[in-house]
């Protein structure tokens, strides 16, 4: 990876729907090259893929926390019990596992605080392994 692959990654991280020709027009280059290095980064993997980037509340997901999970055992089996429930919630939109205090990061995104309520009681406490959740309610996001 040469720094004008590196140029096409950063203008496409601020916007992937951007056309070949304006993307090549940014980093210097002609259209054809352009669009070939653009394949060869999604081919070896570099780019995972495009995504839109929704408003939540638009969705009925206004309600976003950040929820710290610590698990009781670190046995391998409870780890990929936990893992494997974690990421069939529809309500996690995304799920880190971390050192520090705790042993994953959420982010939950739901409607408002009751059902936040509903999902910890009902489904998040309730994976393998849990041993706490620490919960953060997001007041604002910057960026």
């Amino acid at each position: 990876m040469d720094e004008v692959d590196r140029a096409i990654l950063t203008v496409l991280e601020r916007d992937g729907r951007i056309s070949n020709a304006e993307l090549a027009a940014q980093v210097g280059l002609s259209p054809s090259p352009c669009l070939r290095r653009v394949q060869r980064l999604e081919q070896s993997g570099v780019i995972r893929g495009y995504r839109a980037l929704i408003d939540p509340a638009a969705m009925g997901r206004g309600l976003r926390v950040l929820a710290g999970v610590r698990l009781l055992r670190h046995a391998r089996a409870d780890v990929v019990a936990f893992e494997r429930a974690i990421v069939k919630l529809t309500e996690v939109v995304y799920c880190h596992h971390v050192t520090g205090n705790y042993d994953y990061l959420l982010q939950v995104e739901v409607a408002d605080l009751p059902a936040y309520e509903d999902f910890h009681a009902n489904q998040l406490a309730g994976l393998p392994a849990v041993a706490t959740v620490t919960t953060y309610v997001t007041m604002k996001t910057l960026s």
